[in-house]
């Protein structure tokens, strides 16, 4: 479509996640310090929520590389399981061979012998499960019997929960009160601010690109940021458009008037005027919460 015309090597602004165009944002980099250093320690059970289109399956993909090497990682990003799926779809991440039929307190005794063996190796195992909010309550329940695998030194499993704000109101029901519980750290993506927008905008062209990508004006960086309110996905939707638009102009630089193209093609937006005061909130909030965790975890001020 438009990569020729603009000389990129590939489409700056899909919205498959893609490490390769990890973005470093203050609530992201904090949230993988805090699940690394967690895990480090043994801590057994993280929690990441963010709201709809924060980045929390790409967090999750980044997690999985920063991992590798150090742990022996099993990623879950189905969430529609049974407690008895849970298990077996740990089981074959784990390499265990059992009969099809095998399930129940039989399929847990071979996770925990296969994770038993793993620490005799010296391997620590971490279970990081997306879109966590959807996990049916029997299955929940399920996760919480994992992570009772122990042995008198260690967890034998550690888990990372990822999942949208309703995960956080499913965790406060009395019935999961022994789960919420076992949840040692916490942490909340936030949008990016309007400078950190215009930051990711161009670090996404520029590894798209071969020096010559092309150029959104700052009007134009302005009414992306408004429209999205410093959500990735938005912003990835709309710069995506806008370029189609200039595309189709024969233009190079990227103006207001292609972005408002790319706005009134996109339902899910609604240009509004910025409000530096609730952005800087909204940014600011998940962040000092984090360093909170972050600072707790590392015994800061005692």
């Amino acid at each position: 479509m438009y990569r020729d015309f603009f000389r990129l090597r590939e489409y700056p602004f899909s919205l498959t996640p893609d490490t390769d165009f990890w973005f470093d944002t203050a609530s992201h980099r904090d949230a993988i310090n805090v699940v690394c250093a967690s895990l480090r320690g043994g801590e057994g059970f993280i929690k990441i929520t963010a709201e709809i289109g924060l980045g929390k399956t790409l967090l999750c993909r980044k997690l999985l590389r920063e991992l590798d090497g150090q742990f022996q990682t099993a990623y879950l990003p189905d969430p529609q399981l049974s407690a008895n799926g849970l298990r077996r779809a740990l089981a074959d991440e784990l390499g265990v061979q059992t009969p099809g039929n095998c399930a129940g307190d039989r399929l847990l005794n071979a996770v925990r012998n296969r994770l038993l063996e793993l620490a005799r190796e010296g391997t620590q195992v971490v279970l990081l499960i997306d879109e966590a909010h959807q996990l049916p309550n029997d299955t929940l329940e399920g996760l919480r019997l994992l992570t009772n695998l122990e042995t008198e030194k260690a967890k034998l499993l550690q888990v990372v929960i990822l999942g949208q704000p309703e995960l956080d109101r499913r965790l406060a029901q009395p019935r999961m009160r022994q789960l919420k519980q076992r949840i040692g750290f916490s942490c909340t993506l936030s949008p990016m601010s309007e400078t950190m927008t215009a930051d990711y905008i161009r670090h996404r062209l520029a590894i798209a690109g071969d020096g010559h990508e092309p150029r959104f004006d700052d009007a134009a960086v302005r009414m992306v940021v408004n429209a999205s309110q410093g959500t990735p996905r938005l912003i990835n939707v709309l710069c995506h458009k806008a370029l189609m638009a200039a595309y189709g102009c024969g233009e190079k630089c990227i103006t207001r008037a292609h972005v408002k193209r790319a706005i009134l093609d996109t339902e899910s937006v609604m240009s509004r005027p910025w409000n530096p005061l609730a952005a800087m909130s909204n940014w600011l909030a998940p962040r000092l919460q984090n360093r909170t965790r972050h600072d707790a975890l590392h015994g800061v001020g005692r």
